[in-house]
């Protein structure tokens, strides 16, 4: 008797076709309407860090009063507090904020990159040639991140969100149209 393989089926709620669609719609004029507006978006994402960083401050904070007895008492409202101030720099202030957490995103990307492509050596018979491809690309990112700085500081953000909806939508629409999501 023979058999024939069959992708492993992916169970995701069934919805029909259109709804999947209409998300990736969503997230494409998202994505490119971000990408015609990068320093409005880098702006609003700095900003947005901002909220989050001043939630995470605070509930250091609190954590720290009502864990005393921990050990890390001390510890706890330091960073709960450069949390908060942090945050507090990103919401009053996020085009500012923008060049030093440009920078940093910068910085890290490269050692990202390179770490990554001393990786790709260690493990190219499990795909390495894929980090070393992507180590490649975080190396480039990096450079291109540092070496226009602080300019890039107005529209990197931007970027990255806007790239990442763009092909998040595109993902969308096309797994609308495989099928694979529809009840047997």
């Amino acid at each position: 008797m023979a058999t024939t393989a069959t992708a492993p089926r992916v169970e995701t709620g069934g919805g029909p076709a259109w709804a999947y669609a209409l998300l990736g719609v969503v997230f494409v004029i998202a994505g490119i309407y971000i990408l015609g507006n990068l320093v409005a978006a880098s702006v609003i994402t700095a900003w947005l860090l901002g909220f989050v960083l001043l939630a995470a401050g605070a509930a250091e904070v609190i954590h720290a009063f009502y864990a005393k007895n921990w050990g890390g008492f001390a510890y706890d409202l330091l960073i709960g507090l450069l949390y908060l101030i942090a945050g507090f720099v990103l919401v009053f202030n996020p085009l500012g904020a923008l060049l030093p957490l440009t920078l940093a995103f910068g910085v890290l990307v490269l050692g990202s990159g390179i770490v990554r492509i001393v990786m790709a050596f260690r493990y190219w018979s499990l795909a390495g040639w894929v980090l070393l491809f992507s180590g490649l690309i975080g190396v480039g990112a990096g450079v291109i991140i540092l070496s226009g700085w602080p300019m890039t500081g107005l529209w990197v953000l931007g970027l990255v969100v806007g790239i990442d909806l763009l092909s998040y939508g595109i993902w969308w629409i096309a797994y609308a149209f495989t099928g694979r999501h529809a009840h047997a």
